[in-house]
């Protein structure tokens, strides 16, 4: 099991074309940790209002009535990917991980498989 501190870093240096990762509670909104980002992508911004993105997400699918649950969300953009991805083990569920790629250097699949790894190693 490893720490936020140590997830984060490895998902912006294994990860090819991280721009920036956080792990966001989505009950407050509130990034417990950050690492990248910039001028151009403020992590703190970015958390808060991916946090509208997995409500607004778990609310649909309330109101469908489906009984499943949100592996991960990806939006993308003329220049990037944002990969948003709920955690499910023990212990940290309400979290989910953020990560923004340069689209023109990342490997979508493999950054979702590596990211599903570290999520797997965290502990909150």
């Amino acid at each position: 099991m490893v720490n936020v501190e140590t997830a984060l870093k490895e998902a912006t240096t294994t990860i090819e074309g991280a721009i920036g990762a956080a792990l966001v509670d989505y009950g407050s909104g509130m990034a417990l940790g950050t690492i990248g980002g910039g001028k151009d992508l403020d992590l703190a911004v970015a958390a808060a209002g991916n946090t509208d993105v997995v409500r607004a997400k778990v609310r649909t699918m309330e109101m469908l009535g489906l009984k499943d649950e949100i592996e991960d969300i990806l939006i993308t953009l003329g220049g990037q990917y944002h990969l948003i991805r709920l955690m499910k083990a023990r212990g940290s569920d309400g979290f989910f991980l953020y990560l923004a790629l340069d689209r023109g250097r990342a490997n979508l699949a493999m950054a979702r498989h590596q990211l599903k790894k570290i999520e797997s190693d965290l502990e909150v």
